[in-house]
């Protein structure tokens, strides 16, 4: 329950199809202190008529989501916090829970919805195309999805608010929807000025794929792979970040061309059902959540991470994104890229 118009309408239609709910908020961050959205979640659970927890994480969730997040970027990666949230810290807790009260169901206001195939759960794709959350539970296990609840999967963002409006929950029904990162919603860059020591972040070069001089930059952090706008640099025709060194303070820039890359490999992964994915020619990998799939076969190597062969070339692929498979609507796995 985050106070949200997802969860809210979520309980709502969970009440409606007659289970027992319980809902709980987790303390996560909590941007200048603001705690409205534990007022909104309290508030609503109390015309619902149903019990309220609140359970304070914010210091699992520093060391594990903002401090990663901190450190991938001095590591000259490109994190994915929303993905290492859902898969590793919010659901895994939600199951804590509920166990704890002896609660067998665990559901969310996610836009997914799930199915059963070849004796194992997958998560398949939400009705809305545009709210679609799959990418982010490519890492779920399948105790967790045998017990989840998705009562808002098969519905649009259009048709939540309407049932929320037409309930009388008008608050709920005019929430804006959260973008971005929820603990820098903004800019990243401002993020880390604010959190990592003036010392550790220093002004250094932009060089051409030969190791050339181009020009300064206000320090590697600030970069990511694929970046072309904001560079603060003017020159005759466009470039992209290809390469992060930490180690030299240096950002490799290249053409749109030199980024292409027909392979990469994936660690921390996820795999729910092998057959489905490993050594198949039917499969699709994303690495972005709104951009297009690309096919590609997978295959599982000795040190135990994955080789992804691209069937076609795909640019500005960065260590730390992370990457899910699918076939058609199912997501059948998922990892972390992997710096080359």
């Amino acid at each position: 329950m985050s106070g949200g118009t997802d969860s809210s309408v979520a309980a709502l239609l969970l009440q409606d199809a007659g289970y027992e709910v319980t809902g709980i908020t987790f303390r996560f961050y909590e941007k200048d202190g603001s705690t409205e959205y534990l007022d909104d979640a309290r508030d609503l659970c109390h015309r619902l008529g149903i019990r309220h927890i609140v359970s304070d994480q914010r210091e699992l969730f520093q060391s594990t989501i903002i401090d990663y997040f901190i450190r991938e970027y001095m590591r000259g990666h490109t994190p994915f916090p929303c993905t290492l949230c859902n898969n590793y810290l919010k659901w895994p807790l939600l199951r804590q829970v509920a166990d704890s009260l002896d609660i067998h169901h665990l559901a969310t206001g996610h836009y997914v919805q799930k199915r059963y195939i070849d004796n194992h759960w997958h998560i398949t794709n939400g009705a809305d195309t545009d709210k679609n959350q799959s990418f982010f539970l490519w890492g779920l296990p399948q105790d967790i999805m045998e017990r989840m609840l998705l009562p808002i999967g098969h519905l649009t963002k259009q048709h939540i608010r309407h049932i929320a409006h037409e309930r009388g929950f008008l608050k709920v029904a005019q929430k804006k929807d959260s973008l971005g990162v929820c603990f820098c919603p903004m800019d990243y860059r401002t993020f880390l000025r604010n959190n990592v020591p003036t010392h550790n972040i220093q002004k250094g070069k932009f060089v051409n794929e030969k190791g050339d001089f181009i020009a300064w930059h206000d320090g590697y952090p600030f970069y990511t792979i694929g970046q072309r706008r904001g560079l603060g640099i003017d020159l005759n025709q466009a470039v992209f970040v290809k390469e992060i060194i930490p180690a030299e303070n240096k950002v490799v820039l290249s053409d749109y061309k030199s980024l292409e890359r027909m392979s990469m490999r994936l660690e921390n992964h996820n795999i729910v059902n092998p057959s489905l994915l490993l050594d198949r020619d039917d499969v699709t990998v994303k690495i972005r959540y709104r951009k297009q799939e690309n096919r590609c076969t997978v295959t599982l190597l000795p040190d135990n991470t994955l080789h992804v062969r691209l069937h076609e070339p795909l640019a500005a692929i960065a260590p730390g994104q992370a990457a899910a498979f699918y076939r058609d609507d199912v997501v059948l796995g998922g990892g972390i890229i992997m710096a080359e």
